[in-house]
């Protein structure tokens, strides 16, 4: 069995699902994991499917993992339809997550990218957050994230950055990255790529950052806006 340092792997009892707007979050029993650091993440199992799908842990409540899921794929769906008393395979926590150690941190977010940030925003205890989403639905995400400033399309959410927006922590679809990455270089980004093993012994989740290919899963996924491909 493969050992990553931190991690560990258990399963997990279904502690309840909820709807959150247009997403649901999977509360599972904690047992012996623990939830590391915002921005790390987590492996799945996806019920039906030959492959885990990676998480990275929305909320840490006492003796539970939370983790809120988009269902838009057949193992997203799989793991939106469990019901409290079935239980999964989960591994974790693994990769790199976000330095905690900032003095003016501003929460950047788009669409599911609002998954780390309850557990992040507690951790640095309740920073500023601006989020954007599709819809109205999709943005009941935002109640997850206290005092969040929430836009809409057509809007970008990086229309509502302010001029100098200090220490800023982003996650969101690669676009929304990219241009947070061009007015923020110093930016930490919580990026995604497709990822089987968790571990870095698949090289399925390899990504250009600082010029070379690396595996997102041992290098991130939380990586540093000047470290991404400017052109997108």
């Amino acid at each position: 069995m493969i050992e990553v340092a931190g991690a560990r792997r258990d399963r997990l009892r279904v502690a309840g699902v909820e709807s959150i707007g247009a997403y649901r979050l999977l509360r599972l029993a904690r047992a012996g994991l623990e939830p590391g650091i915002p921005g790390q993440f987590f492996m799945l199992e996806a019920p039906g499917r030959l492959l885990p799908r990676p998480f990275s842990l929305c909320l840490a409540p006492t003796g539970e993992l939370a983790f809120l899921i988009d269902p838009i794929g057949p193992g997203t769906r799989a793991l939106a339809e469990l019901e409290q008393g079935e239980s999964i395979d989960v591994f974790g926590p693994l990769g790199n997550g976000f330095d905690l150690s900032v003095e003016r941190p501003l929460l950047v977010g788009g669409g599911i990218g609002v998954a780390p940030f309850p557990y992040l925003s507690e951790r640095l205890g309740g920073p500023p957050a601006v989020l954007g989403f599709r819809t109205a639905l999709h943005a009941e995400a935002a109640a997850l994230v206290p005092g969040a400033e929430v836009v809409l399309d057509p809007t970008l959410v990086t229309d509502a950055l302010p001029a100098d927006p200090g220490d800023v922590l982003a996650c969101g679809p690669e676009p929304m990255l990219h241009a947070v990455a061009r007015l923020v270089p110093d930016a930490q980004l919580a990026w995604e790529a497709p990822m089987a093993c968790g571990y870095g012994a698949c090289y399925g989740c390899v990504v250009e950052t600082g010029g070379h290919n690396r595996r997102l899963c041992v290098v991130g996924p939380v990586v540093r806006g000047h470290e991404v491909p400017a052109d997108g």
